[in-house]
């Protein structure tokens, strides 16, 4: 009997040993994520955010309630003190906006919107954004963004000069890198977006919250984007395929939710419950106004369509449409303006032409004719890009002061692969514009999309810009 007991006792060990070592193994299967490419260095990036946040917090209409910005300080140390990597000052403040973003710059800076506070269900949630965004500083997205763009438009050997002086400000002026919410600092790329959704569940899982609450605040932004329409988060921060279902396996790698994680605080319903009590933003907020320096009307919630030989497209109600044949513009009022020579430019707006690239014509028919082989998968990829490379080089060639901001990134654009890229250039009112060119190929050729906004107005263009972007179809 006693031997027997024994016996029971060494195999009930073996098999908790047995599950200690499995829930071991389970914790450590985490994904191992690391900074990639970057001519700055980690103390270039605190001097990048502490250059570029005044000029931010100019811009943005910032909450500055010491009760708030306790509050989300507090989460925010505790959280950033699980990030990987550099030990940056991370700093976290309330920006007065009820739109549902958050944003962070290199070096520490983090600015969380009002709207994320009352769209999240409980603390882990509001957490779960602010380690995303701390994860985007650990991995040094921006600057990293930002060494992409300049070897794509600078020799290295100069760009080289430049970051190995120190000088961060000279750095800066080159890149163009003043604030904007489409600035080369936050345009990241979707493998970044991943990289930070998984080291954000890192973050939650290391500091005590249920990780799963990742993934359930970006469900809450999908619901919303289904019923409301564009989400302002998802216009900087683009949402990678299969999103809510990586988030779910990297939980299931870290050994899942821990049986005490947190989820909700009385301090997080406090706050939110005093943030409804606050005045709500200025009016100059609200959409409708007319745009600061620029006079030209924001975007109406109503859309009409119009066409030309090229394709159709919506716009809102409230925008003129201009040219004929190929070449197509549509402005808001006030957003075409006379230049030096007498010329109008347009200073917000939409542009829809053709390119003809210097590559061999191709015909609809063999567009539509080659079959769905590889070969002709590869080709027509290799057209697509040339030819964008080709009418960006063009582009470049007639404005001196353009710079790219991201790069051929692929998207669909009426069921057809097209590619996204992302220009700064000066703006014909003065200050720096944003350009986002769409390409896609056509029988005739290149057909390009260009979305043009002043850098400060980004935000209040962006939604209106994917909503006519969705309703493109091609004629062909």
């Amino acid at each position: 009997m006693r031997n027997q007991k024994i016996h029971s006792a060494v195999a009930l060990a073996a098999i908790l040993c047995v599950a200690l070592v499995a829930t071991l193994l389970a914790a450590d299967g985490r994904t191992i994520l690391k900074p990639g490419w970057n001519m700055f260095s980690p103390q270039q990036d605190v001097e990048v955010g502490q250059q570029v946040s005044p000029d931010a917090e100019r811009q943005l209409r910032m909450l500055n309630n010491a009760r708030v910005d306790n509050y989300v300080n507090e989460l925010g140390r505790r959280l950033s003190a699980k990030a990987t990597g550099e030990k940056y000052p991370y700093q976290f403040k309330v920006v007065n906006d009820r739109a549902i973003n958050a944003f962070a710059l290199p070096g520490g800076p983090i600015y969380i919107n009002r709207g994320v506070f009352e769209a999240a269900d409980n603390e882990a949630q509001l957490a779960g954004v602010i380690a995303h965004e701390a994860s985007h500083v650990a991995l040094r997205h921006g600057t990293n963004q930002a060494s992409k763009a300049s070897a794509a438009q600078m020799p290295l050997a100069i760009l080289g000069g430049i970051i190995g002086s120190d000088s961060t400000k000279a750095a800066l002026a080159q890149l163009g890198a003043s604030f904007a919410m489409n600035s080369i600092l936050l345009k990241y790329s979707r493998s970044a977006e991943t990289q930070a959704d998984l080291l954000g569940t890192q973050i939650l899982y290391d500091a005590g919250y249920d990780p799963r609450a990742m993934g359930q605040f970006f469900q809450i932004l999908e619901a919303q984007q289904e019923t409301k329409g564009q989400v302002e988060f998802f216009s900087n921060h683009p949402s990678p395929d299969n999103r809510i279902e990586r988030v779910n396996e990297e939980v299931t790698a870290l050994g899942g939710t821990p049986r005490n994680a947190m989820t909700n605080s009385r301090g997080f319903e406090d706050i939110k419950r005093y943030l409804q009590t606050l005045p709500e933003p200025a009016a100059k907020d609200q959409a409708g106004n007319t745009a600061s320096g620029v006079g030209a009307d924001w975007p109406s919630e109503r859309f009409v369509n119009v066409q030309n030989s090229l394709l159709s497209i919506s716009h809102p109600d409230n925008w003129k449409v201009h040219g004929q044949g190929d070449a197509l513009s549509i402005t808001p009022r006030g957003g075409l303006v006379g230049d030096e020579q007498g010329n109008q430019a347009m200073v917000a707006g939409v542009i829809v032409n053709m390119f003809e690239p210097r590559l061999p014509a191709v015909s609809g028919q063999q567009l539509q004719g080659r079959g769905s082989g590889q070969g002709s998968t590869q080709d027509a990829t290799t057209r697509l890009d040339q030819a964008t490379d080709q009418l960006v080089q063009e582009l470049r060639l007639s404005n001196r002061n353009m710079r790219v901001i991201r790069y051929r990134e692929v998207i669909r654009v009426d069921g057809s692969r097209a590619l996204s890229t992302y220009l700064s250039n000066d703006s014909p009112d003065g200050g720096r514009e944003t350009d986002w060119l769409v390409t896609v190929e056509h029988p005739e050729g290149l057909l390009f999309l260009v979305f043009s906004s002043p850098e400060r107005d980004v935000q209040r263009y962006d939604s209106a810009f994917h909503e006519m972007l969705r309703s493109v179809r091609i004629k062909r």
